[in-house]
C-alpha cells in the first residue's frame, strides 16, 4: 500500500515483520482497489513515485543538513554567549531570548527530519541523531513525537485518528461539518463563537509550555522510554547549570517560559496553517493521494519561508513523500502539481500571511456555524 511504502526506507527490514500476518491473497476476480479508492490516481502516483527514486529525489544532501545543524548550534551557543559577556540586563537579555528561540525552533524541524528517516539513508542514525536534537537540545521524547506524528500523516484531519485535531471540541470546534454537528447536539465546552479571538492567547503561546511538556514526560514514562527519559533529563541538566550560574531564579524561569511560549507561538502558526483550514472530517477511506491532498496545502516558496518553515511551506509534498529529504520539495512540487492537474484535483499554495490569516478565518467561520446550529430550533 501507498502508506506503507511512504512511511518505510528499508522496505526489506519490515516485509519479514509482515509475513505473520498475511491471511491470504485476493481472489483473481476480486479488485485490487477499493470503490472509495481513485484507481487511475492510485497508479499515476505509483509512477510518480517509482519516477522520483529514479531521479534520486529520496537521497540526502548530508551537507545541508550539517549546516542546519551547524547553525542550531552556533544559535544556541550564541544564546548563552551574550549573556556571559554583556551581563543580565534587559538587552542581552532579550537578544539571548531571541536566539534561544530561533534555535529551539530550528531544531524542531531539524528533529521532524530525523524522526521522518530523511537525514541518512541508514535508519539507526536518524534514530540516534534524532534522540541528540529532540531529547537533548529541545527536552522531549523523540519516540512520543514519533507515535502521535505517524498517527497524524496517516490519517490527516480525520477526527478520532489524527491526535493534531484532538483540541476538538474541548477548546476548538474544527471544520464546518463537526462544527454544524456540535450545535445541533447543544454542546458547548467554550464560547466558540469567540474562538478566533481567544486562539491567539490560547493554542499558539500555551501548547509548548502546557500541554506537550507534561504528554511527553507523560508518554515517556507510561510507555517506559528510559532511553528517552535520560536524554530528555540532560537538556535540564545542561539548561540549568549554564544559565542558572549566570541568571537568578526568577529570571532563569522567566527565560525558559518566554522561550518556551515563543517557540510554541512560531510552531503553532506555520503547522497549522497548512491543516485547520482544510478540509476536516471522518475517514472517508480515501486513496493516499486524494486524503493528502483534501488535509493539506502549500506557502509559496522563498529562502525566508523555507527556513521559517521547516520547508514545511512544501505540505502537500511533505505529506505524499514523507521520507523525501526537505531540500529535494521543490524539485518534486511541478510533478505533484501536474499529477494533480490531469485529474482535476486542487493544489493550493497561498502567500504565508495569508496562510496564517486563512486559520482565523476557518475557526471565525466554524464558530459561526456552530453558533448559529445552536440557536436553531
Amino acid at each position: 500500500q501507498d502508506a506503507f511504502v511512504a512511511f518505510h526506507v528499508d522496505k526489506v527490514l519490515v516485509s519479514k515483520y509482515l509475513k505473520p500476518l498475511q491471511i491470504g491473497e485476493l481472489a483473481r476476480d476480486q479488485p485490487s482497489v477499493e470503490p472509495t479508492k481513485n484507481e487511475m490516481l492510485v497508479k499515476d502516483f505509483r509512477e510518480l513515485r517509482a519516477t522520483v527514486e529514479r531521479m534520486g529525489l529520496l537521497e540526502p544532501n548530508q551537507l545541508f543538513f550539517f549546516l542546519l545543524l551547524a547553525h542550531i548550534l552556533l544559535l544556541d551557543t550564541a544564546a548563552w554567549l551574550i549573556l556571559f559577556y554583556f551581563g543580565t540586563s534587559l538587552l542581552p537579555f532579550v537578544f539571548s531570548l531571541l536566539l534561544l528561540t530561533i534555535s529551539q525552533v530550528q531544531a524542531s524541524w531539524l528533529q521532524h527530519d530525523l524522526g521522518h528517516l530523511s537525514v541518512f539513508r541508514k535508519t539507526k542514525l536518524n534514530h540516534l541523531l534524532h534522540k541528540f536534537v529532540m531529547c537533548h537540545l529541545i527536552g522531549a521524547s523523540a519516540k512520543w513525537w514519533t507515535l502521535l506524528h505517524s498517527q497524524h500523516h496517516a490519517k490527516p484531519n480525520c477526527f478520532h485518528k489524527d491526535p493534531d485535531i484532538d483540541m476538538h471540541p474541548f477548546l476548538f470546534t474544527l471544520g464546518k461539518k463537526f462544527s454544524v454537528e456540535l450545535g445541533i447536539k447543544k454542546k458547548k465546552y467554550m464560547p466558540y463563537n469567540h474562538q478566533h479571538k481567544y486562539f491567539f492567547i490560547t493554542l499558539p503561546p500555551l501548547l509548548f509550555p502546557t500541554y506537550f511538556h507534561c504528554h511527553t514526560f507523560y508518554i515517556a514514562y507510561t510507555k517506559k522510554y528510559w532511553a528517552d527519559l535520560a536524554w530528555m533529563l540532560t537538556f535540564y541538566i545542561r539548561f540549568f547549570y549554564t544559565y542558572g550560574s549566570l541568571l537568578e531564579t526568577k529570571t532563569l524561569n522567566s527565560l525558559i517560559s518566554l522561550h518556551r511560549m515563543l517557540e510554541s507561538s512560531w510552531f503553532v502558526w506555520v503547522s497549522q496553517m497548512n491543516h485547520i483550514p482544510m478540509d476536516i472530517d471522518y475517514d472517508k477511506n480515501l486513496d493516499w493521494v486524494s486524503m493528502q491532498l483534501l488535509a493539506t496545502c502549500n506557502v509559496e516558496q522563498s529562502l525566508f519561508n523555507d527556513w521559517f518553515t521547516g520547508h514545511l511551506n512544501f505540505q502537500i509534498e511533505h505529506h505524499l513523500f514523507p521520507s523525501m529529504p526537505r531540500h529535494n520539495y521543490c524539485k518534486v512540487a511541478p510533478l505533484v502539481k501536474s499529477l494533480c492537474a490531469k485529474h482535476g484535483l486542487e493544489y493550493q499554495c497561498k502567500p504565508l500571511l495569508t496562510a496564517f490569516a486563512d486559520i482565523v478565518h476557518s475557526l471565525k467561520t466554524s464558530g459561526e456555524l456552530w453558533h448559529d446550529a445552536y440557536l436553531h430550533k
